[in-house]
């Protein structure tokens, strides 16, 4: 018995079909109750279902698109002109019920535009946010967000992405007093602008909240937190430098064993060692964000994401799915509604 059904944007990112099909292929050998309806080129996903041993399972539907959303399309074009996407249509599924939440790993803005004109928003949020989970030192992660959508916030807009990464580090990790922290250049509460000084007194008066107060940069990865806030300029520049931090220490722990024969039978050595900060830190383990503060769970996967990236995208649809997120997300903003005025 199907109890989730996952839309698939099968033309989004840089590898489109040969990407999604084998990422869905992996889930249904994992997921028995969990089905796809595929939006796309029908030729392409028909060729990589085939490819993939898959065409006409009973748990897949496909549905064919036009003229699809491209990396470098206008969000404002793509909402207006590009109807019959694959994008688009995903998006339409969950909003008309038939399936449970949309992934995809097309043009971010035009999934932002898309996605708020078609499944609204909840009421009491103005524009959708970005969070994703990024690893810490206790083995475990936290909620970053805004991670792009909104360069400009406001105290109120703030306040609201702490109540949404609030309900979602509660559903998905079954943590009942997430404590959330609010980025700034100090923990004191005279540091940053009078706009943080504001957003901090706000959500510190939301009773469904335990916030921990002004976070500062180097705590961010300490597991001392379950839910960081910022706007969305420094959260984008937070995760771009995160990303290349990894990377360069990645390289330059492989070129240092690499600088001598004593240094090769070292690093033969510690290769276990290696390949395990390397799973531990690897940015696909983390793939997929959510927009939150939609009426629908949509998913982004990274555009340059492969398939066990892809599947990380999809299994975090299924949980969100599952947990109801956005109906969770809309109890609380209820309950918060007066101080958001």
């Amino acid at each position: 018995m199907t109890d989730v059904i996952i839309a698939i944007d099968c033309m989004g990112g840089d590898f489109g079909p040969s990407v999604t099909i084998p990422s869905v292929k992996k889930i249904l050998k994992g997921y028995s109750n969990v089905a796809f309806h595929l939006f796309g080129d029908i030729t392409q996903i028909t060729h990589h279902l085939k490819v993939n041993k898959i065409l006409g399972h009973s748990r897949i539907r496909i549905t064919g698109s036009i003229d699809d959303v491209t990396m470098n399309d206008q969000p404002a074009v793509a909402l207006k002109s590009k109807k019959t996407s694959s994008m688009r249509l995903a998006l339409e599924a969950v909003r008309d019920g038939q399936a449970n939440a949309c992934v995809s790993a097309g043009n971010t803005g035009a999934l932002m535009a898309i996605s708020r004109f078609v499944l609204k928003m909840l009421p009491g949020i103005d524009r959708p946010a970005i969070i994703s989970a990024i690893p810490t030192l206790k083995n475990d992660h936290v909620y970053l967000l805004d991670l792009g959508a909104n360069v400009v916030c406001d105290e109120k807009r703030l306040t609201q992405f702490a109540i949404m990464g609030n309900e979602l580090a509660k559903c998905v990790d079954k943590v009942d007093s997430p404590k959330v922290g609010l980025l700034n250049v100090g923990e004191e509460d005279n540091k940053g602008s009078e706009k943080l000084r504001r957003a901090a007194e706000l959500i510190g008066s939301i009773e469904s909240i335990n916030y921990a107060g002004f976070v500062e940069g180097n705590q961010i990865f300490s597991g001392d937190y379950q839910v960081i806030v910022t706007d969305g300029f420094t959260g984008n520049n937070v995760l771009k430098a995160t990303e290349g931090l990894t990377h360069y220490l990645a390289n330059k722990i492989k070129l240092a064993f690499e600088r001598n024969w004593w240094a090769k039978f070292c690093g033969i050595l510690a290769k276990p060692v290696i390949h395990a900060f390397k799973a531990e830190v690897n940015p696909e383990k983390y793939n997929g964000a959510c927009l939150v503060g939609l009426r629908g769970i949509v998913i982004k996967s990274h555009g340059s994401a492969n398939v066990h990236a892809t599947c990380c995208a999809i299994e975090e649809a299924i949980l969100q799915s599952y947990q109801k997120i956005p109906q969770v997300i809309r109890e609380s903003l209820q309950q918060a509604s007066e101080k958001l005025v």
